[in-house]
């Protein structure tokens, strides 16, 4: 029952996840996460869509990680891999969420993108049942070069950044704020749900072992 739950509640993540990404997208004038600005600028100048390079850079990063740590690969992170490009680009074909109106509303809906990209973020992880592709590469990263996670994640961050305003991906100033928003939020989900879900799986285990022993 509780492996039931978990994977529940990590698509419910995945697709609250999406879903900030793809409000975020809309507002991109403002700047966006620096993997969705590498995202953005291939789809701009290769064609395909921003889920399908979304997809293909999930899956080099996957590559990586199991050659580097294995231990960080199961089956929620190739799924995470696949389905948030395939939700992202779902949720923009369906054209409901918020389009820009070059006003101070903008910033709100942004706003509420990150917010949702935080909260979907802790959600999925808190299920535990595989790291995201791109947490699962810089941990790896940070194994193998014994570094910390904060300084590997800072630094892969801003190569992407690069790569992407290299490219023409949209920078502007909610690309250098994302994180302070959405980290804290993050965290705040995934403890709180991860420590739900873990006292649950506690509880149905002390059920299943007390009706063994009745």
């Amino acid at each position: 029952m509780i492996k039931t739950i978990r994977w529940g509640v990590f698509f419910f993540g995945l697709i609250v996840f999406s879903i900030g990404i793809s409000i975020a997208i809309n507002m991109q004038h403002l700047g966006i996460h620096p993997w969705d600005v590498l995202n953005v600028a291939l789809y701009e100048k290769l064609g395909l869509s921003i889920g399908s390079w979304t997809i293909i850079i999930s899956v080099m990063l996957i590559i990586v990680s199991f050659i580097l740590d294995k231990s960080y690969i199961r089956l929620g992170t190739f799924l995470n891999g696949i389905l948030v490009g395939v939700f992202v680009d779902f949720f923009l074909f369906l054209d409901f969420l918020p389009h820009a109106t070059e006003s101070w509303l903008d910033v709100l809906v942004i706003i509420s993108g990150i917010i949702l990209m935080g909260i979907g973020g802790g959600v999925y992880n808190s299920a535990q049942v595989g790291s995201g592709p791109r947490d699962g590469f810089m941990l790896s990263i940070s194994d193998k070069l014994g570094a910390s996670i904060g300084k590997v994640r800072i630094i892969t961050e801003c190569i992407v950044l690069l790569i992407g305003l290299f490219l023409g991906g949209p920078v502007f100033l909610f690309t250098f704020i994302f994180t302070f928003i959405q980290s804290p939020i993050f965290q705040y989900t995934y403890k709180l749900l991860g420590g739900y879900l873990n006292k649950m799986e506690t509880a149905i285990e002390e059920k299943a072992l007390h009706k063994r022993g009745a």
